[in-house]
């Protein structure tokens, strides 16, 4: 449903808003979230582009969650890195189809559905959710 970048983000951007006492190196985020680092760094790059995450250089350096938990969703983050396309028009693109068929309407009804559920939920709702397992990264203990 969503792709792997946007997932990889979700995690990165759930382990620091879980600690956010200091900044977390790349490094320390690809182990606790299991992305290649690789892979992290970029996902983390959009982040900051988006104004999501910081980075800070040097020694205590690393990256650090910018905005509020509490206001922000997984439809945000989701939205920084890659977002979900809705289908305007048709995806065939048939002359005779002036509006959307009704495979590509229902289709994109679910991806409306999908969008309007990911907003409706906050980090902070998935860090303070009363389920024991730490959401989307290894617990540090």
């Amino acid at each position: 449903m969503i792709s792997k970048t946007a997932e990889y983000a979700l995690r990165a951007v759930t382990c620091l808003a879980n600690d956010t006492h200091s900044p977390a190196s790349a490094d320390v985020l690809a182990k606790k979230t299991k992305v290649p680092r690789r892979y992290l760094t970029r996902v983390l790059q959009d982040l900051a582009a988006a104004g999501l995450v910081a980075s800070r250089s040097g020694p205590g350096g690393g990256y650090v969650l910018k905005q509020e938990t509490g206001k922000l969703t997984i439809l945000d983050v989701i939205n920084a890195v890659a977002p979900l396309e809705r289908i305007k028009s048709c995806p065939l693109g048939l002359n005779s189809h002036t509006s959307l068929c009704p495979l590509h309407s229902e289709l994109d009804r679910a991806f409306a559905a999908t969008e309007a559920a990911f907003a409706a939920v906050t980090i902070r709702q998935l860090l303070e959710s009363t389920n024991p397992i730490v959401p989307l990264c290894e617990d540090s203990k």
